[in-house]
């Protein structure tokens, strides 16, 4: 990255953050991006509170000094485990004029519009579920929403593996389905609340009854970052647009860019970071 552009930077613990790159960009193109994938140390979810934000500081602090001014973190469990802490507790010491978001809050924001029952299910990892960091958002924003979670931990196995498309993936999808919905008959509306459930699609919709309102979270965070952007000028003054897009990750590139183009939808040439 030139040294006058101050790229939008995108983290992940890994690839799946590349789904919501890809809306980003298809939404506002014009800026310039930076995606750090840390899949040296992925998966997040299964880690401790502590290690989590820990990993998640060190690779904010690496895009901040990539000249990054705003940082997304596009990674359910660093979002839940470690983004408010970095928000309250870090930012104003270390970078008190930059900003770091995340995915659950834009989320949180538009998804009891969508529901006419009231009734919502979230489906994510176990990590995600657990932390039940969406059922306090949305109930911050939503109090009278019923909240149903189903926690999938066999569905980003089956992406990362390229067996979302397969029979086999059948049988977990529809499982995970059929639990969730049988928590509540009034569900009108189903959050996919992880980067790699959006490539499932295609299978989920075949187990859902078509008036059930299927919602991904790349596009509902791109569309909260242009309206972030056009509310907040004194940032978006200091992001570069250059349309350039630079990926980044700690482990092998071989890797890195093998599995991308399932996620990204297109080629992409990585580069290897020690952080």
């Amino acid at each position: 990255m030139a040294k006058n552009q101050s790229p939008i930077g995108i983290f992940d613990s890994g690839v799946g953050g590349l789904t919501v790159l890809k809306e980003i960009i298809s939404e506002i193109p014009s800026y310039d991006y930076l995606y750090l994938g840390d899949n040296a140390r992925t998966p997040y979810g299964t880690r401790s509170f502590e290690t989590i934000y820990h990993y998640t500081l060190e690779c904010v602090k690496y895009l901040f000094s990539q000249n990054c001014h705003l940082i997304i973190l596009a990674c359910n469990t660093a979002s839940a485990k470690a983004l408010r802490t970095i928000q309250q507790k870090d930012l104003p010491e270390i970078a008190p004029h930059k900003r770091v978001l995340g995915v659950i809050r834009p989320t949180a924001e538009i998804i009891g519009k969508h529901s006419q029952t009231g009734h919502v299910g979230v489906l994510g990892t176990t990590g995600t579920v657990n932390s039940e960091s969406y059922v306090m958002e949305i109930k911050h924003q939503f109090p009278d929403l019923n909240i149903y979670q189903e926690a999938c931990p066999m569905w980003v196995p089956l992406v990362e593996s390229g067996e979302y498309d397969s029979p086999g993936a059948d049988y977990f999808v529809k499982q995970h389905i059929g639990r969730v919905m049988a928590k509540s008959p009034k569900i009108d509306t189903l959050l996919l609340a992880c980067t790699h459930y959006p490539l499932l699609i295609p299978k989920i919709k075949s187990f859902l009854d078509d008036e059930v309102t299927l919602l991904s979270q790349g596009e509902i965070v791109a569309k909260s970052l242009a309206y972030y952007l056009k509310r907040h000028p004194e940032i978006t003054k200091k992001c570069s647009k250059g349309g350039n897009r630079r990926f980044l990750t700690t482990d092998s590139t071989e890797d890195f860019d093998a599995h991308a183009k399932t996620f990204f939808g297109k080629e992409v040439q990585s580069e290897f970071v020690e952080i």
